[in-house]
C-alpha cells in the first residue's frame, strides 16, 4: 500500500534498507554499490532504490533530517512496506575529544531530548536501542575487515545550533557523540517489533572543533556503507530469503 510519503508498490523494498538522511547520497549508493538498482520512490525528493549487493536483495532510501522526518519513512517502512531491517548510515559530531574524525560508531542506544517518546504514554522513560542481532553482526563484520569500531551511547537531538550551550553535559554520562534521528528509529523498529541499527561516522569534533573537509567526508562514508551492505548480505543468509 503507497502512503502520502511513498509511491512504491508492495514488494519493492528488500527486508534490509539503508537510510542516510540525504537524497543524493541514497542515489550516490545505489549507482555506485548496487547492481540494477531501480527508483522505487521519489515523493517529495526522498529517493528509495531497490538492487542487488553480493547477489543480495537491498534497498537505500533516504531520511531526510531529523527524528520527525526519519520517524515517518521509518515507520511506513516497517508498518506498510513489511521491512525488516532498517540500517541509518550518517554522521555524527563527537563529544568525546578521544573520538577520532573518521572513525565509525555503533549506536548501541540513543538518548534523546525530543518529544517523540511520549506518544507510547509509558510510565517512565523507554530507552531506544538497537537490536542486537543487527549490532552483533556489525561489529563481527567491521573486525574481519580490521575496521576500527565504538560501540556505545549517543544523542539523538532536536536540536543542531544550540543556544543553551549544554549540549556536552551529556559527556558526563559517557555519551559519545551527538546526531538526529537514531532514538526515534529506535523506537520504531520497537514498536513495529522490527530491527534497526546505527552506523555513524564521525564527520567533526564539537571538542576540539576537528571537522572532516568534504572529500574526506565522502572517503570516511564509503567504509561505514560498505560496512552496512556486508551485514545486509549476513541478515539475508541468517534468515534464508
Amino acid at each position: 500500500m503507497s502512503t502520502p510519503h511513498n509511491s512504491a508498490q508492495q514488494g519493492a523494498f528488500a527486508k534490509t534498507v539503508l537510510m542516510p538522511g540525504d537524497p543524493l547520497r541514497a542515489k550516490f549508493i545505489a549507482e555506485t554499490f548496487l547492481k540494477d538498482a531501480r527508483l522505487v520512490n521519489d515523493v517529495r525528493g526522498v529517493q528509495g532504490y531497490t538492487g542487488t549487493y553480493e547477489g543480495t536483495p537491498v534497498s537505500v532510501m533516504a531520511s531526510g533530517m531529523g527524528m520527525p522526518s526519519i520517524g515517518i519513512y521509518s515507520y511506513e517502512l516497517f508498518q506498510n512496506y513489511d521491512v525488516d531491517n532498517i540500517i541509518r548510515i550518517g554522521s555524527a559530531g563527537a563529544m568525546d575529544k578521544d573520538l577520532k574524525l573518521r572513525s565509525v560508531v555503533a549506536a548501541q542506544a540513543a538518548c534523546t531530548d525530543s518529544n517523540f517518546l511520549h506518544q507510547y504514554n509509558l510510565p517512565g522513560v523507554f530507552a531506544p536501542i538497537a537490536d542486537y542481532t543487527l549490532l552483533e553482526t556489525a561489529v563481527a563484520e567491521a573486525r574481519q575487515a580490521e575496521l576500527p569500531i565504538t560501540v556505545g551511547n549517543v544523542l539523538s537531538s532536536d536540536i543542531f545550533y544550540d543556544a543553551s550551550g549544554r549540549t556536552l553535559d551529556w559527556t558526563k554520562m559517557g555519551v559519545l557523540c551527538a546526531e538526529m534521528e537514531s532514538a526515534s528509529l529506535y523506537a520504531n523498529a520497537a514498536y513495529t517489533h522490527k530491527r534497526a541499527l546505527a552506523l555513524l561516522t564521525i564527520s567533526d569534533n564539537i571538542v576540539t572543533g576537528e571537522e572532516l573537509p568534504p572529500l574526506d567526508r565522502q572517503n570516511s562514508f564509503t567504509q561505514m556503507i560498505e560496512l552496512a551492505l556486508r551485514v545486509a548480505v549476513r541478515m539475508a543468509e541468517k534468515s534464508g530469503k
